[in-house]
């Protein structure tokens, strides 16, 4: 029975250093583990850092170009509508020339020979004037106005103290306006 207690106590002493070595190596596991731990964690944050950093910059990009997008789709509405509201000015100014010389040829002495001819000139310059005006063009207004360098353009100036200064005193050739755009300055004389 002795030799049975002895090796009962042998056998506790060796549970026992086993059991020393096998807490001590899970002791190192877990320090081991939670080193390994701490460094993925680490890379896991700076990994998560980046990627937000990412999906920042993607979505900056993403409003730039929706802004963007927007701006040109309002600047193409805007051309289409200018476009469409101006759409007659070249041929506007392309038939003014024409309406200069009708305006010439009224100027003419009427007599019992051309009287004809005259009535028909002017029927034909007023159906002119109708269809620029129903385009929007009208007659920029010039004689006793102040002038305008927008609207006017001063080819020549006289001194007229009985006018008042910067007064247009004659037209020289008419201007024309479509819509609110000048297509054509008028022509005048000013006073200094």
């Amino acid at each position: 029975m002795e030799d049975q207690n002895k090796d009962t106590i042998t056998d506790e002493r060796s549970i026992t250093n086993d059991e020393v070595e096998v807490i001590d190596s899970a002791n190192q596991e877990t320090t081991e583990s939670t080193e390994t731990d701490s460094a993925s964690t680490e890379e896991l944050k700076t990994e998560n850092e980046a990627l937000k950093a990412e999906k920042d910059e993607v979505f900056n990009r993403l409003l730039r170009l929706q802004a963007e997008y927007d701006n040109f789709k309002k600047r193409s509405q805007k051309e289409k509508e200018a476009e469409r509201k101006y759409k007659s000015q070249d041929l506007i100014n392309e038939l003014l020339p024409a309406l200069d010389n009708f305006e010439r040829a009224l100027q003419v002495e009427v007599t019992e020979a051309n009287a004809s001819l005259f009535d028909g000139i002017t029927m034909v310059y007023r159906q002119f004037q109708d269809a620029l005006k129903s385009q929007g063009v009208e007659v920029i207004e010039t004689e006793g106005k102040a002038f305008d360098p927008t609207l006017h353009h001063a080819v020549m100036q006289i001194e007229d103290e009985e006018i008042e200064s910067n007064t247009v005193v004659e037209e020289l050739q008419k201007g024309y306006l479509l819509k609110d755009r000048v297509i054509r300055p008028a022509m005048v004389k000013v006073n200094k």
